[in-house]
């Protein structure tokens, strides 16, 4: 295994999920781990792991990211690099920084949260799944930067979030939860 493969399925394998289907996500997770080499690459067309950022402000306020490609608003995140990254919170942090522009980020590594979700990604071959684990991010509240891979990056207050989608919007309360009382990770 490689390194981040490995540390990602130890990662995983002591995460405490806090419902069932975050449960069962997990052991899916670990089964993908075990039965790909290529877990970590955008190559592996079963599905890839990724990893992504909910970034919060010290008030609860969460920096997103409209992105070009999918026409949403999303947490920052993307796909894992094995050169740089020694680990899955490693690429959520290297993420947030490069979409959000945010300084003197700060990242619990811990995951909040699973998601498994189709998509094409670019210069594939064909549709995969993204496996991603989302971890909780301390920002500034100072002015995101807009990157080349989003329309706009701005602060979403928690009343703004029933615009948001309805899984981003349970995601981010996960998050402020972790937040609010870090015992809970």
């Amino acid at each position: 295994m490689s390194d981040l493969r490995d540390s990602a399925r130890a990662t995983l394998a002591g995460w405490h999920a806090p419902t069932p289907s975050q449960q069962a996500l997990r052991e899916a997770y670990l089964g993908i781990i075990d039965a790909r080499e290529d877990v970590c690459r955008r190559s592996c067309l079963p599905g890839h792991l990724t990893a992504s950022a909910l970034v919060l402000d010290p008030d609860g306020n969460a920096c997103l990211v409209h992105h070009k490609i999918v026409g949403a608003w999303l947490q920052p995140g993307g796909h894992v690099e094995e050169t740089t990254d020694e680990t899955l919170a490693d690429a959520a942090l290297r993420e947030a920084g490069e979409e959000t522009g945010l300084p003197d980020l700060v990242i619990d590594p811990v995951p909040v949260h699973l998601d498994v979700h189709p998509i094409t990604c670019r210069g594939s071959a064909g549709p995969t799944r993204h496996f991603d684990v989302r971890f909780l991010v301390l920002a500034p509240h100072v002015p995101p930067v807009v990157s080349a891979e989003s329309h706009d990056v701005r602060w979403f207050a928690p009343a703004e979030w029933t615009s948001l989608r309805t899984e981003l919007q349970e995601t981010l309360a996960a998050a402020r939860q972790r937040q609010l009382d870090p015992r809970r990770g």
